[in-house]
């Protein structure tokens, strides 16, 4: 089968090129698969499907979505808020009336009068100040032949936002762990944060508990990665809670492999988010693969990380307090560390195998173009192949197929 494939690709600095470089060479191993080159209008023609990856930036998706209204496809859904996206494709293009016209067909008469507001200057930007409450993913979703979201909670908003067609939940694959040797950025242990620095990340959260964990435990040290967000004062917040000299490391944007060996180097990893946009983070997925216990926000797709492998945090009026007392765990308890760090693993290996999340993809992508002939097929084998096998439909193996089958939409 022949599938056109548009996302950004590295040397573009997404979360999402990185996803595809990763991806792209197990699904050639499945598929005739032809990596569409930036800026194409649309999808080349003599393939059997296209698929399209949307997340929420702009400047580096607006040009898939051109593609993929000229030709619908399987949507691959990497954020299911895509406020940003609608707006740099409207605002940024200065299409106002697009604007209005997508608030009003995703909120009614409310949401058009607010995109009036927003373009009036009279409210600040609803994609700063409230995207998770109007999502606008109609965007894709109205093309979309199919669509491949990363988790439960995405698959259950693209229902509730009113798509009918076929949902395939395919985990984020996990990257192999290079050789590399780990670095140490200090002596004593030390907590990670991954990713752009800012306050939808709960950075200024994560900086009050730890000011309140180095208290009784001064050689710990946190390691801040990632470029800082513009606007997002992070030396002020540093200053007051007395961690500019002592206490925090603090790196910008680093390449692959830098980033594979300081993360190596921790002995846990924070990974907080709200307001979450339903994406699922290639730093935990990183993390996972090394075995690092990880503390993350109860929402979205990290509530549905096994609590062998995550501290939740609920994002509450205790979130400092409850966050302190999980770093305070992770520094002194060297066997959960162990322990969350083993089952980190696992799951890696068990849920988020490369050629597992491969093979989903190629499943998807046969069924958007075979439709139900498809589905049929896989069915009846599995049904014949189970029988064979002495399984009746009672027994407990018949469950387990049940629920692998509608993993894929097929159960």
């Amino acid at each position: 089968m022949k599938a056109a494939y548009l996302s950004p690709m590295p040397p573009e600095r997404t979360g999402v090129a990185d996803y595809s470089a990763l991806l792209v060479p197990a699904l050639r191993e499945r598929l005739d698969v032809t990596v569409v080159r930036r800026g194409r209008k649309r999808a080349p023609r003599g393939t059997d499907v296209s698929l399209y990856h949307v997340g929420n930036n702009p400047d580096a998706h607006a040009w898939i979505v051109d593609a993929l209204r000229r030709r619908p496809g399987v949507v691959a859904l990497h954020d299911f808020v895509l406020h940003h996206l609608v707006a740099g494709m409207t605002i940024g293009r200065r299409d106002g009336h697009g604007y209005l016209d997508a608030m009003e067909r995703e909120h009614g008469v409310v949401g058009r009068l607010l995109a009036h507001g927003v373009l009036d200057k009279r409210i600040p930007p609803l994609w700063e100040s409230r995207p998770e409450d109007f999502p606008l993913a109609w965007l894709a979703l109205e093309h979309a032949t199919g669509v491949i979201v990363h988790s439960g909670t995405v698959r259950d908003l693209v229902r509730r936002a009113g798509y009918a067609g076929p949902i395939w939940v395919v985990p984020h694959p996990a990257w192999p762990v290079p050789e590399l040797e780990p670095e140490r950025v200090a002596s004593g242990p030390v907590i990670g944060c991954f990713g752009v620095v800012n306050a939808s990340k709960r950075i200024p959260e994560l900086l009050r508990a730890f000011a309140r964990v180095r208290e009784p435990y001064p050689n710990a040290t946190l390691l801040l990665v990632g470029p800082t967000s513009p606007g997002f004062d992070l030396d002020r917040r540093l200053q007051r809670l007395g961690l500019v000299d002592d206490g925090l490391v603090r790196e910008g944007w680093v390449d692959e492999q830098r980033l594979w060996t300081l993360m190596a180097g921790v002995d846990a990893c924070v990974n907080l988010r709200h307001p979450t946009m339903g994406e699922t983070s290639g730093n935990v997925i990183r993390s996972l693969s090394l075995g690092k216990p990880l503390v993350v926000s109860d929402v979205g797709w990290f509530s549905e990380l096994p609590q062998e492998v995550a501290l939740k945090v609920p994002v509450d009026d205790s979130e400092v307090e409850t966050l302190t007392v999980a770093l305070e765990l992770l520094l002194t308890r060297e066997d959960v560390r162990k322990e969350m760090g083993e089952a980190a693993v696992e799951l890696a290996r068990r849920e988020h195998d490369l050629d597992r999340v491969a093979d989903l993809y190629a499943g998807a992508l046969e069924a958007a173009a075979g439709g139900g002939a498809v589905a049929d097929s896989v069915l009846r084998e599995v049904s014949e192949a189970a029988a064979d096998v002495g399984i009746s439909p009672d027994a407990a193996e018949a469950e387990e197929i049940a629920r692998r089958l509608a993993e894929v939409e097929l159960g």
